[in-house]
């Protein structure tokens, strides 16, 4: 291996490591979400009731329902599936995996009263934007859920912020049927839901701008450590 294609190894292995980090931000973002009782992330709803009607961790009920996203790619996109894409299962598994231990690590933190239940809901808001804006700046493989969309969006040429919002929503109404006919109750959609839905995009238009500032940062000073090497 020469030293171009070792280089571009190492880049890729790095992009992989931030997505990660990235994946592990949001996963914190999503627990902080959980702890605020006022209902999870969109994204996060349909893993959160059906933990909740299973007994099993959000963590794998993540790891399931986002590996049937992944499955469900190939099968929309055929030929035009992109096999690098297959990466998105071991990145699920480490954002499964992270948001069972962010839940364990903030398990203590308590709270007692509806205000300071905002203050979590609004920490896990801007986590999971911030997570987000990390994946994004890594342009490595996209997360299971924002894969389906894309998938869809290619066979039906429907813009992609119109379908996520309706893949969403549709995220939403899954939850909300699931848990009236398995709890009797409506679980993990609440008005933090509805915050989540509005305020995690609007936040990501700032994060997206400190992370730019700090890979830029970054890749200047590889640059010049290239040069003098």
């Amino acid at each position: 291996m020469n030293k171009s294609e070792r280089q571009k190894t190492d880049h890729a292995f790095l992009r992989f490591i931030i997505l990660c980090i990235g994946l592990s931000v949001m996963a914190f973002g999503i627990s902080f979400s959980i702890k605020a009782g006022l209902g999870t992330s969109p994204i996060s709803s349909a893993p959160y009731v059906t933990s909740a009607i299973s007994g099993l961790s959000v963590g794998v009920t993540t790891i399931i329902i986002n590996f049937i996203m992944i499955l469900l790619q190939p099968l929309i996109l055929r030929k035009q599936f992109d096999l690098f894409q297959l990466l998105q299962f071991p990145a699920t598994i480490v954002f499964g995996f992270m948001i069972d231990v962010a839940e364990n690590v903030i398990k203590d933190i308590t709270f007692s009263n509806y205000f300071e239940q905002w203050i979590l809901c609004i920490i896990g808001i801007f986590l999971i934007a911030l997570g987000i804006s990390i994946q994004v700046e890594t342009n490595f493989v996209t997360t299971a859920g924002e894969g389906l969309v894309l998938a869809i969006c290619k066979v039906t040429h429907v813009k992609f912020s119109n379908m996520k919002i309706a893949f969403d929503s549709l995220l939403v109404a899954i939850s909300v049927v699931l848990s009236f006919a398995f709890l009797g109750r409506l679980v993990g959609v609440r008005e933090g839901t509805l915050a989540a839905a509005i305020f995690v995009g609007m936040t990501t238009k700032f994060t997206i701008k400190i992370v730019k500032w700090i890979h830029n940062l970054f890749s200047r000073n590889i640059i010049q450590t290239e040069i003098k090497q």
